[in-house]
């Protein structure tokens, strides 16, 4: 039986940094539930398809394949939309944006879900997004939300951005994150909400090696459940 650690919160709260250091100490695969999404969102923008249109966007991804390799190519984990590498792709605010949109899609949702929990039921594994630990891998051994403060998580946001060449300015990324917290919070279908079982933590006044160590501690069972 496989052991879960589920890590949800908004955007930019660190949920991916923290989850690929956090599989790595422990030796367990991680799978990057955004990454999906966005790759689903590479193959309706480079097709055309209005990513505000749910029932054209059911009728196009039914054929669609998305895979996440178990093993890294120079240090990164490999996202394959229909058989080819995205992972150069997937990471532009234009990404990033449409995949938040059609993440309300139930559609979308179902889409990834089974293959989400197949993975998880195969090995040790840490899984991130906004509704794993709500609705992915509801029997997850650990259970972890994280956020911090909105300017936080659009500077952290920007600096991203501005490193991988993207041109965009700090406000046009808190004004993205902003609506994208709207988005999640209040979609219909599985929202970003913490349950009462996971570990709350605020990273917006903490560096990376105290929130791993943390997370780290409540592994072992050194931290009681909640605030």
């Amino acid at each position: 039986m496989s052991y879960k650690i589920a890590i949800d919160g908004p955007a930019s709260a660190g949920k991916s940094t923290i989850a690929k250091l956090l599989s790595k100490e422990l030796g367990y695969v991680y799978i990057d539930t955004g990454a999906m999404y966005r790759a689903l969102a590479v193959f309706l923008l480079e097709n055309e398809i209005d990513i505000n249109d749910e029932i054209l966007i059911k009728k196009n991804i039914e054929n669609v394949n998305i895979d996440i390799d178990i093993e890294y190519i120079n240090g990164e984990q490999v996202v394959k939309l229909n058989g080819k590498n995205v992972n150069k792709k997937i990471r532009s605010s234009q990404v990033s944006d449409a995949a938040s949109k059609i993440s309300v899609f139930k559609c979308v949702r179902d889409k990834l879900l089974v293959l989400q929990r197949k993975l998880a039921n195969e090995q040790n594994c840490v899984m991130d997004g906004r509704d794993i630990a709500s609705n992915v891998i509801p029997d997850a051994n650990l259970k972890i939300f994280l956020t911090a403060s909105l300017d936080c998580r659009a500077n952290r946001r920007y600096k991203e951005y501005i490193k991988k060449g993207f041109k965009t300015t700090l406000d046009e990324t808190k004004k993205e994150i902003k609506e994208r917290d709207n988005r999640d919070i209040n979609r219909a279908n599985n929202p970003l909400i913490k349950v009462s079982d996971a570990h709350l933590l605020d990273t917006t006044n903490m560096d990376i090696d105290e929130v791993l160590d943390k997370i780290l501690e409540m592994s072992t069972g050194g931290f009681d459940n909640g605030n």
